[in-house]
């Protein structure tokens, strides 16, 4: 059976923020929510504190989300007594009872990724069944499984998602301004609603060519965020 859907807008994420400037410029791009790193072993990482602080220069409506992996329960707790009002995103091998736990205390809704090989790999990966299995998510991230954690800048195959998945899904791995309107086209008949997850495609370049991971490109967050709205009006 199909799934019956009304028109929406594409929601959007910019992850990995470090600096006010940058979460300035993503709230003055309109972006619905900042993600902040808490995993010590990321080049984007911030510690809880940190987050907070840049936390709170957001506006209201604007959702700041806690990017966790593996992590101790306690660490969970911390982070979130400096961030009002998060959402959790949960990026390792954590269990839905995991994951619950902190909505039953905290309230606290949680992300859930779910890590796709690349290539013809990905048709291996059943996301049907990873749906049942976090269904308690208020989405589902979709990533690319590159050596450790997060998509790495690479896009996993689109084409290999099933038709109908009943749940929400936020598209991450590899997107930039170029690419957002195909994944989008591609995703947003196939699900309850759909969201977009950028961090490596607004990312800063330094002198030397190279990506200056956790430091973001007000430019880039600007033309990807019309790249969006475009693709809402189009597709």
């Amino acid at each position: 059976m199909s799934i019956l859907l009304s028109p929406s807008r594409t929601r959007i994420k910019i992850c990995g923020l470090t600096r006010e400037a940058d979460v300035d410029a993503a709230v003055h791009a309109g972006v619905d929510a900042i993600g902040f790193v808490l995993y010590p072993p990321s080049p984007r990482a911030v510690s809880a504190e940190r987050a907070g602080q840049l936390a709170r220069r957001l506006p209201p409506f604007v959702t700041p989300v806690l990017l966790f992996v593996n992590p101790d329960p306690k660490e969970v707790h911390a982070a979130c007594s400096q961030v009002q009002g998060a959402t959790l995103q949960f990026h390792g091998d954590e269990t839905q009872e995991f994951c619950l736990q902190f909505q039953h205390s905290l309230h606290q809704p949680f992300l859930k990724a779910a890590r796709i090989p690349l290539g013809g790999a990905g048709n291996a990966f059943d996301l049907l069944e990873y749906v049942s299995l976090y269904s308690a998510a208020q989405a589902l991230l979709l990533d690319a499984h590159v050596e450790g954690f997060g998509g790495g800048g690479q896009a996993f195959d689109w084409s290999l998602l099933p038709q109908n998945v009943n749940a929400h899904l936020v598209l991450s791995g590899g997107l930039n301004a170029a690419n957002v309107t195909e994944g989008i086209r591609h995703l947003r008949p196939k699900c309850l609603s759909l969201g977009v997850d950028v961090s490596s495609g607004v990312e800063a370049m330094g002198a030397d060519g190279l990506v200056q991971k956790g430091l973001k490109d007000a430019e880039k967050i600007a033309q990807f965020v019309a790249a969006v709205r475009a693709a809402d009006l189009h597709t």
